[in-house]
């Protein structure tokens, strides 16, 4: 009998157990066999200094002497409290109250309560709706799912998930329309919210759309008092070339929502970060008000502690030059794509490099996404495809040759497709 585990985004009855991992350091996986797997999409996004930061790892050690899991509704701890003051210090101007949580869906999650929340707290009843992009991608829970594009990944759920309305994806020289879909939508006042992933949509294809579209969204949502949600779950934390990617449009959103990088990968935290007048809305004598949402490891004070030791990291180390460095050496990289026929679509933002390739069948489910993931591991690289999109997004202690490493196996694979293997 094969392992009992269950795993995710993993179809048992067409791919092998896979390799088990026993060993993580910088950019490298060790597995049981004695083999070497290079990183190159930080395990699902997550890690950004590389594995097992040392001192990310001493904060937690530490912080265990001292504490377990408290019940945060009740009472705090030190590293909650120090937490929000340096995320508020961090992050685009404005939002001023952090709410923890332990995933990115669920900040996702958070973030869309906050906004339903704080219009019917306001009598502004008539704000319901939800708008959304098409073909983004905000996590696998329920309100996530629902925002989220409507595919293979949720029909199962279909009906559990609630409407939303939805604006196109500001491609290039299609942006116009972008904004005037969500102008339409917004000016009927009926609007809530706009959740956007600012920049770059991760799941969707790593597709990418200049800082000045998503400022006009900020403009538009102004201008009709529609609050402007950011997901920045996958987009923070350096991942687009800055600290956070709204930065690049000069905006800051009503609601923020963070996680992956804000531990730099080592253990699940997520935050949502709020305006003043958001919490506001929600502080009340009347206890109706509420804001009813919690989960039992709400601001876990070892997972607090390993995000300040990341901002520590952040602040005290050369961070924002390796992630320039990275940007740079992606962006160089690309040029090998340049005028091969197997290829379209080259593209890079801040430390994501992505390039589409030419196969028949370009969905998710198409046979070559499992034909691509065991030559990747072949080769010593983890990869994990998005339909024909290819994409690396190694940690940021990656080196040169680790990075052609990556680079030379996304170039081979076009022979791979073209063997029909």
């Amino acid at each position: 009998m094969s392992s009992p585990v269950w795993r995710p985004f993993f179809q048992h009855a067409l791919e092998p157990d896979p390799p088990r991992v026993t060993h993580a350091e910088g950019a490298w996986l060790t597995t049981a066999d004695g083999g070497r797997l290079l990183d190159a999409i930080s395990s699902w996004w997550v890690t950004t200094h590389g594995h097992r930061h040392p001192r990310i790892t001493a904060a937690i050690r530490e912080a265990t002497e001292s504490l377990d899991q408290v019940i945060f509704a009740t009472v705090t701890h030190e590293p909650a409290e120090r937490l929000a003051e340096d995320l508020v210090a961090l992050a685009p101007p404005g939002l001023t109250r952090v709410f923890y949580s332990d995933s990115g869906s669920t900040a996702v999650e958070v973030a869309l309560k906050m906004a339903l929340g704080a219009a019917r707290n306001a009598g502004d009843l008539k704000r319901t709706t939800i708008v959304a992009m098409e073909d983004a991608y905000h996590g696998d829970s329920i309100g996530a799912m629902s925002v989220g594009e409507r595919g293979v990944f949720n029909a199962p759920y279909e009906p559990l998930l609630f409407d939303v309305a939805r604006i196109p994806f500001p491609a290039a020289g299609r942006e116009q329309a972008t904004l005037d879909a969500f102008e339409r939508l917004a000016r009927s006042r009926e609007v809530a919210a706009l959740i956007v992933e600012p920049l770059v949509l991760g799941a969707g294809g790593m597709r990418m759309y200049p800082p000045w579209a998503l400022a006009e969204l900020r403009r538009i949502a102004d201008a009709t008092g529609t609050l402007l949600i950011a997901d920045e779950v996958m987009t923070g934390w350096g991942r687009t070339g800055t600290l956070f990617a709204c930065e690049q449009a000069g905006i800051s959103p009503d609601i923020l929502c963070t996680s992956k990088g804000l531990t730099g990968g080592v253990v699940p935290l997520a935050a949502t970060l709020a305006t003043e007048e958001i919490f506001a809305a929600h502080r009340s004598q009347d206890r109706a008000r509420t804001f009813f949402h919690s989960s039992s490891y709400t601001a876990n004070p070892i997972a607090c502690a390993a995000a300040c030791a990341n901002i520590a990291v952040w602040r005290e180390e050369p961070v924002a030059e390796r992630v320039a460095a990275l940007a740079r050496a992606q962006a160089a990289r690309l040029s090998r794509y340049d005028g091969d026929p197997r290829f379209r679509d080259a593209r890079v933002c801040g430390t994501i490099a992505a390039v589409n390739i030419a196969v028949p069948d370009t969905g998710y489910l198409a046979e070559i996404g499992l034909t691509l993931r065991r030559f990747f591991l072949e080769r010593g690289v983890l990869l994990r495809p998005l339909g024909d999109a290819l994409y690396a997004m190694p940690p940021y202690c990656v080196t040169d040759a680790e990075l052609d490493l990556i680079h030379d196996a996304l170039f081979d694979a076009a022979d791979l497709v073209g063997a029909g293997r």
